[in-house]
């Protein structure tokens, strides 16, 4: 499945199927020719996926990794990245590629947006909340007071999404995504919300042609958005449903102590509840909850 991506600064692809990651490298050295490359992962992903994206390539690659976890997207992590592009020769012709979930996408695509004023990416996502957050230039990193609080708007050149890498992802992170693509139907698309309700009864084992569809609605709704406002005048601030709490439950346990989709999670059910007490809305009441927790999305978590 390929998704349009045609935004004002930047017009790209999004390749959603299983399989994708052993041909990526080929497919980066079409759409972004380089001088030379350099990927970027956690160390848990490299564990499984490096290896097949470097023999993707036809040329020889560079790779730094990062611990994995929240922390990680941090201003440290940042100046130690950019120091390793100088240290290896990266110029403005060279390609950072985020093999990872969203805090590689957000660290390499705030590096690639930084430095030298700006080189080109291309994001691989390995995890399912990563749909969301590899599509649209939004990269940044946190700060101790605040999350993406240092950032900036840097298209990636392509997005190359294997759906089969997600069966190695543990139930807690297939949650996590979860709750960003319900929150996509909700803010946009009604019929997408409801299907979503009648094919997503579980988490575990989901069949192929479910999950690619469903990647790729949310997907084709989230560049729908960004193509409109990229810089998040408007109706991009849409995206936002449920992370207001979200951020503050997410500095209040600690980055890493609950993934950012459960805390989304937490935050669309307030904001659900909120909409019902003052706007009359009724899907609070449309089985959202009992949903969410046949699904083990819960919404009461306690600081250890």
């Amino acid at each position: 499945m390929l998704i349009q991506v045609p935004t004002p600064s930047k017009k790209y692809e999004v390749e959603v199927r299983s399989g994708l990651l052993k041909e990526a490298g080929k497919k980066i050295e079409v759409v972004a020719p380089a001088s030379s490359y350099l990927i970027v992962a956690d160390e848990n992903v490299a564990s499984l996926y490096l290896k097949t994206l470097i023999h993707s390539f036809s040329k020889e690659v560079h790779f730094f990794l990062v611990p994995s976890g929240e922390q990680s997207k941090s201003i440290e992590m940042f100046e130690k990245l950019s120091a390793h592009c100088l240290e290896q020769g990266l110029d403005r012709s060279a390609v950072i590629v985020a093999l990872g979930g969203g805090v590689i996408g957000d660290l390499a695509g705030f590096v690639a947006g930084t430095y030298m004023r700006g080189i080109r990416f291309v994001q691989v996502p390995t995890s399912l909340l990563a749909h969301d957050s590899s599509v649209g230039g939004k990269v940044a990193v946190n700060l101790n007071k605040g999350k993406n609080m240092i950032g900036v708007f840097h298209q990636p050149e392509a997005v190359f999404f294997d759906t089969g890498l997600l069966k190695t992802l543990p139930q807690k992170e297939w949650r996590s995504g979860f709750a960003e693509i319900v929150k996509l139907g909700l803010i946009s698309d009604a019929s997408f919300y409801y299907w979503l309700q009648e094919h997503i009864l579980h988490l575990e084992a989901v069949e192929e042609n479910i999950l690619t569809e469903m990647i790729g609605r949310a997907v084709q709704i989230k560049a729908n958005i960004v193509s409109e406002d990229e810089r998040e005048q408007g109706i991009r601030a849409y995206l936002n449903l449920g992370h207001t709490l979200a951020h503050a439950i997410e500095a209040e346990m600690g980055y890493g102590g609950i993934t950012h989709g459960e805390a989304v999670a937490i935050g669309i059910r307030f904001a659900l509840k909120v909409s019902s007490k003052f706007l009359g809305s009724t899907i609070a009441d449309e089985g959202f909850t009992e949903w969410f927790n046949a699904l083990g999305i819960h919404f009461i978590y306690q600081k250890n």
